[in-house]
């Protein structure tokens, strides 16, 4: 039985893990695939305080260190569901079954792909998924946003102060963004906007992002435009699918301002919860509210 079963191994969950040792909590993390969680395949971030530059890598291996050093497990596995025996929660995994009083989801959420050619190939070689992150990096440049949510024109308006132009690209004749983005958006001098087109391939040159097809759904000719940054924001889908927990219609997990999920007992942090901010800084400060939280759960737990 363990006290604390954290469910992925990115900022979030490495957060928890920490606390949770801080707090001589019997815990265990459980990873699918490897610690650091996305952030890891990130370049280079500036934006996590006391790290002016440091590279996602090596941001999460501090982190792990950080865990590791007091005494956190840490075991890579895979969690396909969980369920309740009484107050006790039960994790199947590939490996067998688990048995603990608390658990944290931190499973976190990833970018939805168009799946165009060169998309794969070029990420985080121009191809981004994050402005917030990467946008810095092409100061003065050309690049392109593809989406047509509130996410793709606010992020095009954030890159328009960096960039030297901006294209939005969407595949339909009107934007879902809502009004008052979209007016920032048209105020944008470097904005120009690109509807009824689809991204179609993204090429390179010396390995790097150099230019993007674009087709045009009206006449179906396809162009091609010179850019050496491309930002997609087409939605993204939460890792929730193996917990029975209240969900938002995009399948993100509800919780309240402790973390604590509809389930008592399981809490959910960083960007597998509905959150306004998917950032590293936000996913440790959930991390840490929700060891904190669960280790006043555990000291009042009973198993039946």
């Amino acid at each position: 039985m363990f006290d604390i079963v954290i469910v992925g191994g990115g900022p979030g969950g490495l957060t928890a893990g920490i606390y949770a040792q801080r707090s001589r909590l019997k815990t265990l993390l459980i990873e699918k695939e490897m610690v650091g969680g996305q952030i890891a395949v990130s370049d280079v971030i500036e934006n996590y305080p006391g790290f002016p530059s440091i590279s996602g890598a090596g941001l999460m291996e501090k982190f792990e260190e950080h865990a590791k050093g007091l005494g956190l497990e840490i075991r890579l596995d895979e969690v396909q569901n969980i369920a309740l025996d009484a107050n006790v929660k039960v994790l199947k995994t590939t490996e067998g079954e688990l048995r603990a009083k608390a658990v944290i989801i931190a499973t976190g959420a990833k970018p939805r792909r168009l799946g165009v050619p060169g998309e794969k190939e070029l990420t985080g070689k121009g191809v981004s998924y994050c402005a917030t992150c990467d946008g810095p990096f092409f100061r003065g440049r050309n690049v392109m946003v593809v989406g047509g949510g509130d996410t793709a024109v606010k992020e095009a308006v954030y890159l328009s102060k960096l960039a030297a132009k901006v294209t939005l690209v969407h595949r339909r004749d009107g934007f879902r963004a809502e009004r008052m983005h979209l007016e920032r958006a048209e105020a944008a001098p470097n904005i120009e906007f690109v509807t009824n087109s689809v991204l179609k391939e993204i090429k390179a040159e010396n390995g790097v992002v150099a230019k993007a097809v674009i087709e045009n759904l009206k006449t179906s000719k396809a162009e091609e435009a010179p850019v050496e940054g491309v930002f997609i924001f087409v939605g993204i889908n939460p890792t929730t699918d193996f917990v029975d927990v209240d969900k938002d219609a995009g399948g993100f997990i509800k919780t309240n301002q402790l973390m604590e999920t509809s389930v008592a007992g399981i809490y959910a942090v960083g960007d597998c919860r509905t959150t306004p901010l998917l950032q590293v800084a936000t996913a440790v400060g959930d991390g840490a509210i929700a060891a904190h939280a669960a280790d006043g759960y555990i000291e009042t737990f009973k198993e039946r």
